[in-house]
């Protein structure tokens, strides 16, 4: 009896046992996305959509709304989930430097950047130095990231936005 035809049944069995095994072993290397990354990516993914449609829908705000104080200084505003999507003449704003903590893994987080550029809200006057703080609170809802607050606070030489509320 040759070598091979003693091995053939061993390799049959100890083959796939072996690629199982360096699965297993492989496993823990498998990137998966954690709570920050995914902020991120919706974070950057969001700005992104904005440029390209000139609008914001409100599906990325929580159920319960969310709780807002703006770049205009002024009082704290509820903006509700079915409000109205805002839309832009032009849209040319960048996050950087996103930051985010992670509260309860896969469930809340709080996300800390600066947005620059410019843009234009349709029935609103051009800002053209927006240099704004931003913290954004997020919760899990039905497996997707919504907003249920926001806090933008202009940098010293850039502008907020006009708008003060949402009549």
């Amino acid at each position: 009896m040759s070598n091979t035809q003693l091995y053939a049944p061993i390799c049959k069995v100890a083959k796939p046992a072996l690629i199982a095994l360096a699965m297993v072993a492989l496993a823990p290397m498998v990137a998966v996305a954690d709570t920050a990354d995914e902020i991120k990516a919706l974070i950057m993914q969001d700005n992104a959509d904005s440029r390209k449609n000139l609008s914001a829908g409100s599906e990325g705000l929580s159920k319960h709304g969310s709780l807002e104080f703006w770049s205009s200084g002024g009082l704290m505003q509820y903006v509700p989930a079915d409000s109205p999507a805002a839309t832009w003449k032009h849209f040319a704003l960048t996050p950087k430097h996103i930051k985010v903590i992670t509260l309860a893994e896969d469930q809340a987080a709080v996300a800390m950047f600066y947005s620059e550029g410019s843009f234009q809200e349709t029935g609103q006057q051009p800002v053209s130095h927006y240099m704004t703080r931003v913290t954004i609170a997020y919760a899990k809802e039905d497996g997707k990231w919504k907003q249920r607050a926001a806090h933008y606070s202009p940098i010293a030489a850039g502008q907020g936005t006009q708008q003060t509320s949402l009549d």
